[in-house]
């Protein structure tokens, strides 16, 4: 379980740890944060907050921690901005360079002559002309080359006009990058920034075509975003080295396209008050405030990442300047922190009209998601549910009554953004909400997303029920309903 930070603890990292009080924040304007959110019922999975280079807050619900590599969606598109700030530094690239200089056979297929017209800057700045979002859960379901999708997309206005936010955009510019270096974004960023920062267990996610999306797709450690905003709260310097080059920092955030612009080269300038952010969905958030000479990172499930900005300008900018604070915010914060931390216990509130036997076994009708087969095992006070396809089976493993930590593989990239969790770590509870009716909540540390099942019985039948607590498409799947194969007779 995670625990707050004391003076004397031990860096699980490389950030030196401090206490609050000890660069002037105020304790109890953070506690006064995380009490906030909670009452406005956002779900907030844990924040960082550093300055002149101490790690003050690490707060972190559990399961949830910030060593564990965790999807960060679009703050991946503030990497990519890196990379093409270096690109450009090593002459590899310019910011007027046209896209169809870099694919040429790709843009003879354009949907409108004006993509010809896009160039890299108009990627960085969001202006391509598009008039919608194509964003990375439609990406993920096409097979073929997603340049080619890129040149299809229809053209509202000119190229370099209209702000339109897209992660089609910061694809291209991983493939212009991948073009022009000969290797991946992952490959190109490693010695260049990835290293020198100390990344740990990054994993790129990687198209058809062996281009990294650009725009989502990176998983990374939140200690590791965290050192992002670092690097450009100290203008690309890190430990001494120029690793990015300033002037890069300074026009990447700072906003871009014309007046009443928000956005600079893949930041977000308005957010929060006086600075800017990388930000991802579902409230992930890197953020600098330059005059306070401080960065924070912030990480949760929530409807739109901009419903956490009102709290971080509310509390955390006035902790930023609560030098009066002393010891007693610092105590005050420990207390908040500790109950933040604490497992969430989940108990049955009945007991189920008779036990569970050793093996139950469900004939599923039809459904959406080609699950032909349920199987039940229980062991103990452990219980593993089991789907069966026709191309193969995947199970999950539940503590009655306790959280018991695995992988799991089970089909549900509908409720998860697009993304197929594959041996995903997860930790996982059952429990007996009605004599016939048994909830798992399935918590998966790497991520945004929490599913919940129910599992009601009634005679032979039993009819299961998943949902999820944040996606951008659809919540829950259609009910499944199954009989029993067999009526076994010994129980546990």
């Amino acid at each position: 379980m995670p625990q707050p930070i004391t003076a004397d603890q031990p860096a699980a990292h490389d950030l030196p740890r401090g206490l609050p009080s000890s660069v002037g924040i105020d304790g109890f304007e953070v506690a006064a944060f995380l009490e906030a959110v909670q009452q406005a019922g956002l779900e907030l999975h844990g924040v960082m907050l550093e300055r002149d280079g101490l790690l003050v807050v690490d707060a972190w619900r559990w399961p949830y921690d910030s060593l564990t590599p965790r999807v960060t969606h679009s703050i991946t598109k503030s990497f990519t901005a890196c990379a093409i700030g270096l690109a450009i530094d090593e002459g590899l690239l310019r910011l007027d360079d046209p896209l169809a200089k870099f694919f040429p056979q790709a843009a003879t297929g354009a949907t409108d002559p004006r993509a010809a017209q896009i160039t890299v800057e108009h990627l960085l700045t969001m202006r391509t002309g598009h008039g919608g979002n194509t964003s990375g859960s439609i990406w993920r379901g096409i097979d073929g080359s997603w340049v080619e999708e890129f040149f299809r997309i229809p053209l509202t206005s000119a190229p370099g006009t209209d702000f339109v936010y897209t992660s089609a955009a910061s694809y291209m510019l991983s493939a212009v990058l991948t073009q022009v270096a000969g290797v991946t974004l992952h490959d190109y960023l490693k010695p260049r920034l990835l290293e020198p920062l100390g990344f740990e267990a990054q994993h790129w996610d990687i198209s058809p075509e062996g281009i990294s999306p650009g725009g989502n797709g990176l998983t990374a450690r939140p200690v590791d975003v965290l050192k992002l905003a670092m690097l450009h709260r100290d203008g690309g310097r890190w430990n001494g080295e120029q690793v990015l080059p300033q002037a890069w920092v300074e026009a990447a955030t700072r906003a871009q396209g014309g007046e009443g612009s928000r956005y600079g080269y893949h930041w977000w300038t308005d957010r929060p008050a006086n600075g800017y952010s990388a930000v991802g969905v579902f409230g992930q958030m890197a953020a600098v405030i330059p005059g306070e000479r401080a960065t924070l990172a912030v990480f949760g499930a929530m409807e739109k990442s901009a419903q956490v900005t009102p709290f971080i300008d509310r509390h955390l900018s006035a902790a930023l300047c609560g030098e009066q604070a002393g010891a007693a915010g610092d105590e005050r914060l420990r207390e908040v922190l500790q109950r933040f931390a604490e497992e969430q216990p989940l108990r049955s509130l009945a007991r189920p009209t008779k036990p569970l036997p050793a093996r139950m076994s469900f004939a599923l009708e039809a459904n959406p998601y080609g699950i032909e087969t349920l199987n039940l095992l229980q062991a103990g006070e452990r219980l593993v549910m089991e789907w069966v396809e026709a191309t193969g089976s995947e199970r999950i493993e539940a503590g009655i009554d306790h959280w018991v930590a695995g992988t799991s593989s089970l089909p549900g990239a509908q409720l998860h953004h697009g993304y197929a969790l594959r041996d995903a770590p997860v930790v996982a509870t059952a429990r007996w909400v009605a004599a016939d009716r048994l909830e798992l909540e399935w918590v998966y540390p790497r991520s945004a997303f929490r599913d919940r099942v129910y599992l009601s019985f009634a005679g032979e039948r039993v009819c299961l029920e998943r949902s999820v607590n944040i996606n951008s498409g659809i919540r829950a799947w259609e009910p499944l309903h199954g009989m029993s194969t067999h009526n076994p007779t010994r129980h546990v």
